[in-house]
């Protein structure tokens, strides 16, 4: 074995004679150098290709590539000293290993148990998995290399100058990755100094035996060995090793076997991006229907780039077919049916929501039709299955290896596994992965991963929750906790002297309060008011400083980037930070002081019109946590809930007095700044929407007691309208200071053919709604009011936030200024700054202020800042992450609902209550139940075939009869003559229950049982009417604004009217504003994607 060299550990017996750069992706050429001889720090090749272009011709290409003899090795034996950044491998491990290309392609998941520890990943392996196996598996392995609790590292082997070998003329792509990877685990045992046995496992059978003894101190194995003699102990993962080798087998014996095709075949990549390109294909991401999951897809048309006026919505793909083996969530190509053969939506409700046939009605209007013609990008993930049960098992065949086992999720097809644990596994909720789907297969083929546990139990549920929204959350790892500060009893948490010079004091000079949920302990923000020598106003909002204590690029922040959001879940939630972090130091807790970042206004007395504003580092001491129930009864008048706050317990009368006045006259200063800001945005077009929130409220033994929907209060305005103030403001100063690498947050319009169903449903009670812009729509559903009903506005709301776009992330390098527009808000440029604790972006805007604000007393940042493209990909991360944990949040609430009447008798008064009908089908109504935030539907022909049929007191039973369908109600008529209509915004008595299911989700079944309103009372908010009256002074503020705005443009027309006079203008409209306003709108109708 040679010995180590000074030049970074390279064995002298090593040095190439003709050293050339790496064959990124496989490519055949010929290398030359055209550089001095080698020098210390890197020589520079060219890499000569011979390509063949999309026509055929032969295109020659010249690629630079540089060789270095310092690349890091990232570990903490080096001996060469090499310079490190991130992730380092432990001294202590037993020894290292090092898988092959093929290794890293076939069992990634193997090597993601954490138990593995040590590994090195090699560039060619990597590349290997990109070029290979596709963007996704890339994804996992990079985000696997990023994971702090992972002890595994990438050793960039193609350009260190000792490592790298050249690939050889006519050398297969398979031998030269392998012999390229082995070369590199020599070098790396040899630049270490021989202190680490190396072992790299392959599963080329001609590489063990030709490199298996070439050199002492490092091993080739295949890979089964390597688990076989060094992880005995470890079953899961010899299972796992077992399902994925079995797997791969049968797939090459069915390809072998079956000729006959199930689909058509998918069209090579390069077709679909010419046929793209041309616009002959569409591309767009697949939505399966999950209540019609056999039937009905569409695709969401990515970009909206071609100008089809017949694709304002999504393409509808009819049957599994024409869906030709896409996958929910793939990114897929499709080719437009004929006009003729296009098709609408089936608006009949289905009662198993996986059954596949259709009843006698009834198709919408037609809309844009096709096919899927092939697949551009696979989004397979990890999937929660159940076994059939045993009868079907042994229905299935004799082979009893191989099993269909039915998904969690209703849009996912079923999925054939070898397995022999089936029947010890009946109960059990399971993960499986996705292996392949061939023309000749019916089914997706794939392999069993891990058990999840008992179907049922509720922490098997809601780990399926999690693993269906690819959510992980394990425990913070050693190295993340050593990075943390300590506040212990016996060593408390101070403010640094030196820190505190840096920042400005505010601790004796604000009152600083927080108003949270009752509970909360990642307390984000902090509010204060106060008045101004000069009689104006200084609003304040005082942002938990987590950059401090969470440094760029440190394990902890490379942690919190991962899981980008805190996981709020009905009964627990998962932190994006450390406890110590996010319920401790960061946490902006009563009487304690705290670092934080503030923005200070400085208001106009009389109109509060913004004069000043000024960002920066402060030290704060919030002097009162205010739960929002408390907040909203000093703002009342209701000084009761005194005893509620516990700053103001032990003193003296008054002293009490004088705080609790001056937290009262904050309380309501902060709630009249409020209306005036909202008034202002709502002159501008800002939406007030509604959803739908429940509490589940939990005993002291973690039992379901209640489910207690949200109350609107009007200090939940105040405190959101004091963040999105904060929020809009410091949007605007990293825009300002960088303008084309800022992280903003727009939210794009809606598509006009998603009003369709609010609008008919508006109409139905007589009211228009205008979609042409957002203030036409806001100022519809403020004139959509029911007099004897406000639930009808509540729905409408709600109607019109399932409509919206979702808001998104962004970089402001990576589009133009006009899509920065945030359209619920009505706010030219909008980010989030207020949620540090847990929102990953806020943690990059803190960053980015403080970068601005270094830059305004010319100062180089603490922090590089990220480029457009970096900081655009971690934009689509945290926009991921952000839409999966609301996901995750509304099914743990229907998970919580679902287990409230589990066990509940029908005859349970609880189960019986009102509910309001918000949508008609052609077989039953869509229900919305006020009192559990339910919306579920509720049949009106059950699978006998009868209808429902109304006795004179409103109680309902079924009888043979017939169903008519109308725009706005639906008429059951009985065969005895009776009949009974359902109206929108009906009010019904309905009973709520649970229905289990074996393999899906279980779920919340409506039955009406009278056709009259339930006399159930207390489900209306407490504070209704309190919050009614509030919204309508919201509403005289936006009037008297709307009202002094038309006095100026008077005043503004009377002062031009003495020109006009002079240059003989007439006072009309010109016919260039009259083409103006045709052009506004005409934009209006335009659909914005």
């Amino acid at each position: 074995m040679g010995g180590r060299s000074a030049r970074g550990g390279c064995p002298s017996s090593w040095h190439p004679k003709s050293v050339g750069p790496a064959a990124l992706g496989g490519e055949t050429g010929s290398d030359k150098e055209n550089q001095a001889p080698i020098g210390r720090i890197m020589i520079k090749t060219e890499k000569v290709l011979h390509l063949r272009s999309c026509k055929g011709r032969s295109v020659r290409v010249v690629r630079e590539h540089y060789l270095r003899e310092s690349v890091p090795c990232h570990s903490s034996l080096c001996q060469a000293q090499c310079r490190h950044e991130g992730k380092l491998l432990s001294e202590s491990a037993t020894h290292y290993v090092i898988p092959d290309w093929k290794v890293v392609q076939d069992y990634l998941e193997i090597l993601e148990f954490p138990e593995l520890r040590g590994i090195v990943f090699m560039q060619t392996a990597c590349q290997a998995v990109q070029h290979q196996k596709g963007r996704r598996q890339y994804n996992k392995l990079r985000n696997l290399l990023k994971d702090a609790r992972h002890e595994c590292v990438m050793f960039f082997n193609e350009f260190q100058l000792y490592s790298y070998v050249p690939r050889e003329q006519r050398e297969p792509l398979e031998k030269w990755q392998t012999r390229c990877i082995y070369y590199a685990t020599v070098w790396y045992y040899n630049h270490l100094a021989g202190l680490m046995p190396v072992v790299m496992v392959t599963e080329d059978v001609e590489a063990i035996q030709k490199y298996g003894s070439e050199t002492d101190g490092v091993f080739v194995v295949s890979f089964k060995s390597y688990l076989e003699s060094f992880w005995p102990d470890l079953g899961a993962v010899h299972e796992l090793y077992e399902s994925i080798v079995q797997s791969r087998k049968e797939r090459e014996s069915e390809n072998q076997e079956k000729n006959g095709k199930e689909y058509l075949e998918h069209l090579p990549l390069e077709i679909l991006e010419a046929g793209i390109k041309s616009r002959r294909y569409i591309q767009g991401v697949l939505n399966v229907n999950k209540h019609r999951s056999q039937l009905e897809a569409f695709v969401r048309i990515q970009g909206l780039t071609n100008k089809r006026s017949e694709l304002e919505t999504d393409v509808l793909i009819c049957g599994t077919k024409a869906r030709n083996r896409a996958i929910q969530g793939d990114v897929v190509a499709v080719e437009l049916l004929p006009k003729n053969e296009w098709k609408g939506r089936v608006s009949v409700l289905c009662e198993n929501e996986s059954e596949e046939k259709t009843t006698e009605e009834t198709e919408s209007e037609p809309m844009a039709t096709g096919k899927v013609v092939g697949i551009i990008q696979r989004n397979w993930r990890d999937y929660v299955v159940s076994f059939p049960p045993k009868e079907e098992i042994q229905s299935q065949g004799k082979n009893v290896r191989k099993i269909l086992v039915t998904p969690w999720d209703y849009r996912i097809p079923k999925i054939r596994i070898s397995t022999q644990q089936a029947e010890s596994l009946q109960d059990c909720r399971i993960i499986v992965r996705i292996d392949s789907w061939d023309s000749t297969s019916l089914y997706p083929n794939g392999h069993f991963v891990k058990v999840l546990g008992r179907a049922g139990d509720l922490e098997t549920e809601i780990a399926a929750i999690l693993v269906e929204n690819s959510i992980s959350f394990g425990p913070f790892s050693e190295a993340q906790v050593r990075e943390m500060p300590v506040n212990t009893a016996e060593n408390p948490w101070k403010i640094d002297a030196e820190e505190q010079a840096r920042r400005v004091d505010l601790r004796n000079t604000h009152l600083v309060f927080s108003i949270d949920p009752k509970g909360c302990e990642d307390v984000d923000d902090t509010l204060s008011v106060r008045r101004l020598a000069n009689e104006n106003l200084e609003l304040g909002v005082h942002i938990a400083d987590v950059t401090h204590f969470v440094t760029l690029n440190s394990y902890t922040d490379l942690e919190a980037r991962s899981r980008a959001t805190t996981c709020y879940l009905a009964d627990r939630r998962y932190d994006m930070l450390p406890t110590i972090l996010s319920a401790d130091l960061c946490s902006l807790l009563g009487g304690a002081d705290r670092y934080a970042v503030s923005v200070l206004w400085e208001l106009d007395k009389t109109n509060y019109e913004v004069l000043k504003v000024w960002f920066g580092r402060t030290i704060i001491r919030s002097a009162y946590m205010i739960f929002y129930e408390a907040a909203q009864a000093l703002l009342d008048g209701d000084i009761s809930v005194v005893d509620d706050i516990p700053e103001l317990k032990g003193l003296d009368e008054k002293d009490k007095r004088r705080k609790l006045n001056d937290l009262i006259w904050a309380v309501e200063k902060l709630t009249e700044i409020a209306r005036h800001t909202r008034a202002k945005r709502a002159l501008g077009g800002a939406l007030e929407l509604e959803g739908i929130e429940v509490r589940v409220q939990l005993d002291e033994k973690k039992n379901i007691s209640d489910l207690v929907p949200k109350q609107p209060l009007e200090v939940h305005e105040t405190v959101a309208e004091c963040m999105i103030l904060a929020n809009h403001w410091v949007a605007k100063k990293i825009t300002e200071s960088w303008p084309h690498q800022a992280l903003l947050r727009c939210h794009p319009p809606p598509q006009q053919g998603f009003f369709t169903g609010l609008i008919e449903c508006a109409k139905a009670k007589g009211f228009k709604i205008d979609t042409r812009s957002n203030k036409a729509l806001a100022d519809s559903l403020d004139l959509a009011e029911d007099p004897d009903d406000p639930l009808v506005n509540k729905l409408l709301r709600s109607m019109a936030t399932q409509t919206m776009s979702n808001a998104l992330y962004f970089s402001t390098g990576s589009c133009s200024e006009d899509m920065f527009y945030h359209y619920g808000l009505a706010l030219e440029k909008y980010t989030h700054f207020t949620s540090p604790i847990r929102r990953y972006a806020d943690i990059v805007v803190h960053r980015l202020l403080m970068a601005a604000i270094m830059k305004d007393k010319k100062l180089e940042p603490e922090n590089a800042l990220l480029s457009n493209k970096d900081l655009e990909e971690l934009c689509q991360h945290v926009n991921n992450k952000n839409r999966a944990a609301q996901r995750v949040q509304k099914q743990s609430v229907e998970l919580f609902q679902c287990m409230y009447f589990k066990d509940k008798d029908p005859s349970d008064d609880r189960c019986t209550t009102d509910g309001i009908i918000y949508s008609i089908r052609a077989n039953g109504v869509l229900v919305f139940v006020p009192r559990y935030g339910i919306k579920a539907p509720a049949f009106l022909k059950n699978k006998e075939g009868l209808v429902i049929s109304a006795q004179p007191d409103g109680s309902c039973d079924w009888k043979p009869g017939s169903l008519q369908r109308l725009r706005d109600k639906i008429i059951s008529t009985a065969v005895d003559g009776g009949s009974v209509t359902f109206s929108l915004f009906e009010h019904i008595t309905v009973r709520v229950s649970e229905v289990s299911s074996r393999s899906h989700p279980d779920s919340i079944k409506l039955d009406i049982i009278s056709n009259l309103p339930c006399n159930t009372t207390g489900t209306e908010p407490a504070h209704k009417t309190i919050h009614t009256s509030k919204t309508d002074l919201v509403r005289d503020v936006i009037r008297s604004a709307e009202e002094a705005q038309l006095a100026q443009e008077h005043a503004k027309s009377t002062l031009i009217r003495d020109e006009d006079r002079e240059y003989c203008q007439t006072q009309g409209n010109s016919l260039y504003s009259l083409f103006e306003e045709i052009k506004e709108l005409a934009l209006l109708d335009v659909t914005v994607g």
